[in-house]
């Protein structure tokens, strides 16, 4: 952390036995709001869109969700050893406003103020809405970082080219990232796909964009500890943006989303696959699909709420000067 990190004031959510966890406003883990710190570090954006679903709608209700959920959350990591709210200015920047009857309309919303935030030196974390998100946050990390490399974790490949001749879906946006020019060939990996596909070309497809697979079954047959080694070595130091989509997780880890897909990953699993990338020069990240109606006593809210503070955690091991490998101290 440099100096001029250090004189700075951090805003800290309140502790926990000075105001009641289920008490106060909800923003994110209880943090301030933008408008209430002198600067931020790592930003938390909602972003309440789900125009582009193929199946059950309601992921616009996400951001709300998983904000709620969050008030559970501590200070203290004690598995990467951090507090990642006292080492850096973390705060809730409310939602965008996207147009839910126009798609176009929308993406280019959620791109101007991803870009803005960005270019003013904020890390953002994304909460969705559906993953049509995703191409509008790309936009925005490569305006500032150039091609990005890609680590996705998701039942679904989402590079569809068009999904009733739509162009902008859930299911499309690694293709049009791909097509924009955003994304680095040779450091673009899946983690978690199961999902039956429309045709074996969504496979050659997919190769041919540059993409590697890790499915569920993968992740259950390597173990966590290959899997990172298998990302490390695919994503080695570019800079990388993280796109999780909650499905990743099996329904019954996350039952509160909108393409629900047998087989999936457990939330242990997620949770240390997210903690082996300490070392990864993460630029970006989004936690999308999280459609409330279909939850269960806030399991899947809680697993994304979760998931988000492993990324914060993530921003502020680097920050702190804690990672050891291929990243950028």
């Amino acid at each position: 952390m440099s100096s001029v990190d250090r004189e700075r004031h951090i805003v800290q959510p309140p502790d926990s036995e000075d105001v009641p966890r289920y008490a106060g406003f909800t923003t994110f883990a209880r943090l301030p709001r933008h408008d209430q710190v002198e600067h931020v570090d790592v930003g938390i954006l909602g972003v309440p869109f789900d125009s582009g679903v193929s199946f059950r709608p309601g992921a616009r209700f996400g951001p709300g969700a998983v904000r709620e959920a969050s008030r559970l959350l501590q200070g203290y990591n004690q598995f990467q050893d951090i507090a990642p709210f006292a080492v850096q200015q973390v705060a809730d920047l409310g939602d965008v406003t996207a147009n839910p009857f126009d798609i176009v309309a929308a993406v280019n919303a959620i791109e101007r103020s991803a870009t803005q935030y960005m270019a003013s030196g904020i890390e953002l974390v994304t909460i969705g809405g559906d993953h049509t998100i995703a191409l509008p946050l790309l936009r925005a990390a490569a305006a500032k970082h150039g091609p990005v490399a890609l680590l996705h974790f998701d039942a679904h490949l989402d590079t569809w080219d068009t999904y009733f001749g739509a162009p902008y879906t859930h299911g499309t946006p690694f293709l049009r990232a791909h097509e924009e020019g955003l994304l680095l060939r040779d450091n673009l990996a899946h983690v978690g796909i199961r999902a039956p596909l429309h045709y074996k070309s969504d496979l050659e497809r997919d190769r041919d964009i540059g993409f590697g697979i890790i499915s569920s079954i993968d992740v259950a047959e390597m173990g966590v500890k290959e899997v990172i080694e298998a990302l490390t070595s695919r994503i080695g130091n570019a800079p990388v943006y993280v796109s999780i989509d909650i499905d990743v997780l099996d329904p019954s880890h996350a039952p509160g989303t909108g393409t629900p897909e047998a087989g999936g990953l457990t939330s242990r699993e997620m949770v240390q696959i997210l903690r082996g990338l300490k070392d990864f020069n993460i630029v970006g990240a989004d936690v999308v699909e999280v459609a409330p109606a279909y939850d269960w006593s806030q399991i899947t809210s809680t697993a994304a709420a979760q998931l988000i503070y492993e990324l914060i955690s993530l921003f502020g091991v680097r920050r702190a000067g804690l990672a050891s490998g291929v990243g950028p101290s």
